[in-house]
């Protein structure tokens, strides 16, 4: 079951879609089957600016440094609309309303600011069987003067009768023992400050009422929030060449109070990092590798 196709057309829009929209048509259109072909259209917009006062609202939620360089995660939100347009048009098999964000892999090739001018083209492909379900990647890729510059891989779960012989891919590593290096209380309404930045305005992340009506007893944090910024406790290293992947595991409610804890350094060149929940430290709620 792979859903791939060797010719890809390319589809260029004229600016970025609007989240809002698009998530409400997914929750308002037909029941989609879950079989088929993945979709061999790649989206593109091209001629990308950085809006620096979004750059700098987003560089202060998430903890980075506040400055022209991009951090290592803000591409995915500037592709998050296509890879949204793209799920939830009737031409790919799993409905984007209920899945499940399950892993994250992204690549720096160069360190971004807001001086370059991108140009952003996102696709699906490796549609597979997973133990809980069904499985897909959306790949986002970002090139500058026509040289790739950052990719994402985002591994999405579409939750149902799945393959109990399936491969889940790359195991997580062990979560980080010992001492906190960092500790985080969440607010209430972190859910609603990162959807405004972000655009991701699911309600599950808005107030407890809409995400008790989904089946959480209160509002989640974003899993990019909490990827972003454990990546931002971490320093420079991660705005210029590097690679990190992360695991999403319980989410993280909201008000609440998380642990960071890490191990390994940047200057080694290797750091493993991850979010428990400060009361309940066997309660874990992502860990990521960046090399």
């Amino acid at each position: 079951m792979t859903g791939e196709s060797t010719e890809p057309t390319i589809e260029t829009l004229p600016r970025t879609p609007v989240l809002a929209p698009i998530l409400a048509r997914s929750v308002l259109g037909g029941k989609k089957s879950g079989r088929g072909e993945l979709p061999t259209t790649r989206l593109r917009v091209e001629n990308v600016r950085i809006d620096r006062d979004h750059l700098t609202d987003y560089e202060r939620l998430c903890g980075f440094t506040v400055d022209d360089v991009l951090p290592h995660t803000y591409p995915h939100v500037l592709g998050f609309g296509l890879q949204a347009e793209l799920m939830a048009r009737r031409s790919f098999p799993l409905p984007l309303a209920g899945l499940v964000h399950i892993e994250n892999e992204i690549t720096v090739r160069r360190r971004l600011t807001a001086q370059d001018e991108l140009t952003l083209t996102v696709h699906a492909e490796r549609m597979r069987a997973h133990p809980k379900g069904t499985q897909v990647d959306l790949v986002t890729e970002v090139t500058v003067d026509g040289e790739s510059a950052w990719s994402g891989r985002s591994t999405y779960l579409k939750r149902g009768k799945g393959d109990p012989e399936a491969e889940r891919g790359a195991a997580a590593p062990p979560m980080p023992t010992g001492f906190a290096a960092a500790q985080w209380s969440l607010d209430g309404g972190l859910g609603r400050r990162y959807g405004a930045v972000s655009g991701d305005v699911n309600p599950i992340h808005l107030h407890p009422l809409t995400a008790k009506a989904m089946g959480f007893p209160r509002a989640i944090a974003h899993g990019m929030w909490t990827y972003a910024r454990v990546l931002g406790a971490l320093g420079r290293r991660p705005e210029g060449p590097s690679t990190s992947h992360v695991w999403f595991m319980k989410p993280v409610l909201l008000p609440g109070k998380v642990d960071l804890v890490v191990s390994g350094t940047v200057a080694d060149g290797q750091v493993v990092a991850g979010l428990r929940d400060s009361r309940r430290p066997k309660t874990e709620h992502l860990v990521l590798t960046l090399d």
